[in-house]
């Protein structure tokens, strides 16, 4: 029983002298007994000091009786009732160190060591002293501390000899009542502010164990709880940054989830062609127009693919971190003119008329590579949509208010605005308004797309620390513009 008990308490033990609650309470408690061991220091010096002041004062006083009262007898020093107490003691000592007379609670050997010591501290101190020298020392009889006033008697114009008076330094026991009041005073206090201490810190880091739990109980399958702290302070601050976290995070993988669904439906309705145009053709003989159908139809659909997996490709990369960009000056300008050049023959092949507009010299610091994909991504894009008795894509260059700017616009249908927030959402078209294909553009899958292809534009613009913006009218045609910071 108990040696199964012992490890789950070692390891309570260990988590508690390791918490941040454990250090904070120490922290604590070791500068508390810091201030109050300088306060109790502090106390019992002034005490001590105001005590002695008036064991000083007392023995003045009874100093001052004795000018008329102190009488020698035979059988030594004689004093009216009520001069001296008890515990006081009186020695009288003569020029050369000799005990004359002595009373008091102290046998004649002390009182000898007791003269020479009082005639040495007088030598040395009365010259600033006014001839009266005070000084202290424990008492070997009685145990007790005594101070100790030492003046000269004084007779016929001339110093015959000392009185020594002492008198207990505390007679009352008052030093002692003050250590224990300090010691068992400041050691409550420590009992306290331990007990409060482990209280407020446990109170203090609840938030935290909450936090802790619930980061402990969320999976990939469970993002959607939230803390929902109320508190405005740190810990609320920090609750609530976990909650954006969350939500970050939560978005993050509805987005992969949502990507992987639509990279998987994009690749089954062209993997499917594939599968049926092959099963079609192998299950009997047929001419030799079919299989060359077939083949078109499949060397189509495998385009098609990989332009899907090189652009999924492009995109896991710019989502790793792992493109490089080098950047330059760039003059766009030049990008516009070898993007035409690029993209001519497949304006030609659709009947679109592809032209420059004003293209003034506007540089910008880039990366021409990307640049010209995000050109070429923008004019495809306007070339695959566009459609009316004169099919028209316009791409134009200029500068404004300290930014350069390119735009493509076309003469397509339009796009309505509920679609325009959408536009560069991966895998988003919108077919509807953007798509009329003829059937046999249908068949060669010409003018349909992966739907990545804005989405890849918007992360080169975005890298280059621009921005771009749609017009769109529908049934007139959709403007594409981008702005860069001028270089």
């Amino acid at each position: 029983m108990n040696s199964t008990r012992l490890p789950g308490i070692s390891k309570r033990l260990g988590y508690l002298f390791h918490s941040i609650r454990f250090r904070l309470v120490l922290w604590f408690a070791a500068i508390l007994a810091i201030v109050l061991a300088a306060f109790s220091i502090f106390v019992y010096i002034n005490q001590s000091r105001d005590i002695r002041s008036e064991a000083e004062y007392r023995l003045e006083r009874k100093l001052a009786a004795f000018d008329e009262t102190l009488t020698l007898t035979a059988n030594g020093i004689y004093l009216p009732q009520g001069v001296l107490q008890d515990t006081d003691i009186l020695i009288l000592v003569s020029n050369n160190g000799q005990v004359i007379a002595s009373r008091g609670p102290i046998p004649n050997d002390d009182a000898d060591t007791l003269a020479r010591q009082a005639v040495g501290e007088f030598q040395d101190h009365h010259d600033s002293s006014d001839g009266f020298v005070s000084w202290s020392q424990r008492d070997g009889l009685s145990n007790s501390n005594y101070i100790f006033v030492t003046v000269p008697i004084v007779g016929f114009s001339r110093q015959t000899g000392l009185a020594i008076l002492g008198s207990p330094l505390d007679p009352s026991g008052l030093f002692g009542r003050l250590r224990f009041t300090l010691l068992a005073g400041t050691l409550l206090t420590l009992t306290i502010a331990l007990v409060g201490g482990f209280w407020l810190a446990d109170r203090a880091m609840r938030p935290v164990h909450t936090i802790t739990q619930a980061a402990r109980s969320i999976g990939e399958t469970d993002l959607s709880r939230r803390l929902n702290m109320k508190g405005k302070d740190e810990l609320g601050e920090l609750a609530n940054t976990f909650d954006a976290m969350l939500a970050r995070l939560q978005a993050a993988f509805e987005r992969q989830r949502q990507f992987v669904a639509d990279a998987s439906h994009e690749l089954r309705t062209p993997l499917t062609i594939v599968n049926l145009e092959t099963s079609r053709v192998l299950a009997s003989r047929r001419p030799v127009d079919d299989y060359q159908q077939a083949l078109q139809i499949i060397h189509s659909e495998n385009d098609f693919m990989t332009g899907l997996v090189n652009d999924l490709l492009t995109l896991a990369r710019m989502d790793a971190g792992q493109t490089a960009m080098e950047k330059f000056p760039v003059d766009l300008s030049d990008v516009a003119v070898e993007t035409v050049e690029r993209l001519a023959p497949l304006s030609d092949r659709r009947g679109v008329i592809l032209e420059a507009g004003n293209l003034p010299e506007v540089h910008i610091f880039g990366d021409r590579k990307y640049l010209i994909q995000m050109m070429s991504n923008l004019v495809e894009n306007a070339i695959k949509y566009t459609t009316g008795p004169e099919k028209r894509v316009c791409i134009e260059t200029g500068s404004s208010d300290g930014s350069a700017w390119v735009s493509v616009s076309d003469t397509g249908p339009g796009i309505s605005p509920e679609h325009l927030p959408h536009l560069f959402d991966r895998f988003y078209r919108v077919d509807k308004s953007r798509t009329h294909l003829t059937d046999e553009e249908s068949a060669h899958n010409e003018a349909t797309g992966s739907g990545l292809g804005l989405s890849i534009v918007q992360w080169i613009v975005h890298s280059h620390d621009g921005e771009i913006n749609v017009e769109s009218t529908l049934g007139v045609g959709t403007k594409f513009e981008v702005r860069f910071k001028s270089a």
